[in-house]
């Protein structure tokens, strides 16, 4: 699991099963409890301390989307690609209305500056305001949602599913 966390697969039931093992690659360290996952502090883009096909599936979930721009996107997607006999991809659709971690309607479509200035004025979705205009601008510059066509440029050989909210694409998996 690239970018996850134990407790998405507590709540999934798959932990302490001794036919599965997880391996969790994060920037900071996940407190670990279970018998069958490893915790690995990790930097996505370059997971060299795992060899070609390492794993059967590698697994990110909403993640790809948080690294500050798409070189960083283009170099996560390659280890991905890499390590996995197979993979799970899950990314926000850069195009539906509503931005999903500010929770904000058309909040991507807007200028940095008045995104910044909602934020420092505003909770907005997973966000508390802040106050300083830097950190806010910073914030907001480290997500970067991606196209279909991005996507589909990240993960050649991938099969892009849409996956919809009353009848929008809200996220994609591939």
């Amino acid at each position: 699991d690239v970018g996850g966390t134990i407790s998405y697969w507590q709540t999934m039931n798959l932990v302490n099963m001794p036919e599965i093992n997880l391996t969790l690659v994060n920037i900071s360290e996940d407190k670990n409890l279970e018998s069958n996952v490893t915790c690995i502090i990790g930097d996505a883009r370059n997971l060299h301390q795992f060899p070609d096909k390492k794993f059967d599936v590698v697994f990110s979930n909403s993640v790809i989307e948080h690294v500050a721009n798409y070189q960083d996107q283009y170099l996560i997607a390659n280890e991905i690609r890499r390590l996995g006999n197979l993979y799970f991809v899950q990314t926000p659709n850069y195009y539906f209305p509503i931005e999903p971690h500010f929770v904000f309607p058309c909040f991507q479509f807007l200028p940095l500056s008045i995104r910044t200035a909602l934020l420092r004025n505003f909770n907005l979705g997973w966000f508390k305001k802040i106050k300083d205009r830097e950190l806010a601008r910073k914030e907001i510059e480290s997500i970067k949602l991606l196209t279909r066509v991005q996507l589909a440029k990240l993960f050649p050989d991938g099969n892009i599913i849409d996956e919809k909210l009353f009848g929008l694409t809200k996220s994609f998996l591939i």
